[in-house]
């Protein structure tokens, strides 16, 4: 089963090889892994899709939390979530094809991002089985290359099971000058 997590670390250069490296020492291959900038300065955040059974994923989610620039990880497979991949294909078309085309993107929402004479870039973002659709319709006319960003997860409205509570008074500006994200939730 694939098990999702969102491992929030320091910003610092070798934290992702760090947190690689643990998966790699422990023998899981990692499905899916983005990484980007959050809302606090300091702090990113990686979503990790790995394919493990239960057992599996409670003993990575305890290794992380052992890694030093560790600072909190969300096993967010089983929360109400939202689930997003991006993609860029490029497809050969040309005359009558690139109608066709055009009208397949309409459907799926993506949009052109890019024309050449030879080629069009196509722009999608959506669920990964969207993604597949879109990429399955497209064949026929020939795609020349793609690359897919992997899988990008919030859970909606709830954060292990608790509301998120604003940030007020002393406790939210000791916690924004020490950058401390643990004290996000309550």
């Amino acid at each position: 089963m694939l098990h999702t997590f969102a491992v929030y670390v320091d910003n610092k250069p070798g934290v992702l090889n760090r947190v690689a490296s643990l998966f790699r020492r422990r023998a899981f291959n990692i499905e899916s892994l983005t990484v980007g900038h959050t809302e606090t300065d300091g702090v990113s955040r990686m979503t990790v899709v790995v394919d493990t059974d239960e057992y599996g994923a409670r003993r990575l989610e305890a290794h992380l939390y052992k890694l030093v620039p560790c600072r909190r990880v969300d096993n967010i497979t089983h929360a109400p979530a939202i689930a997003r991949d991006l993609a860029l294909i490029k497809v050969a078309a040309t005359g009558e094809a690139r109608t066709h085309v055009m009208q397949l993107v309409d459907v799926y929402r993506a949009r052109i991002v890019d024309v050449s004479p030879e080629s069009m870039v196509i722009e999608t973002t959506g669920t990964e089985d969207k993604i597949d659709s879109l990429v399955e319709v497209l064949r026929p006319y020939g795609v020349v290359e793609m690359v897919r960003t992997g899988r990008v997860a919030m859970a909606r409205g709830l954060v292990n099971g608790r509301r998120i509570a604003p940030r007020t008074g002393a406790g939210a500006a000791a916690s924004e000058v020490n950058g401390d994200i643990s004290s996000c939730s309550v």
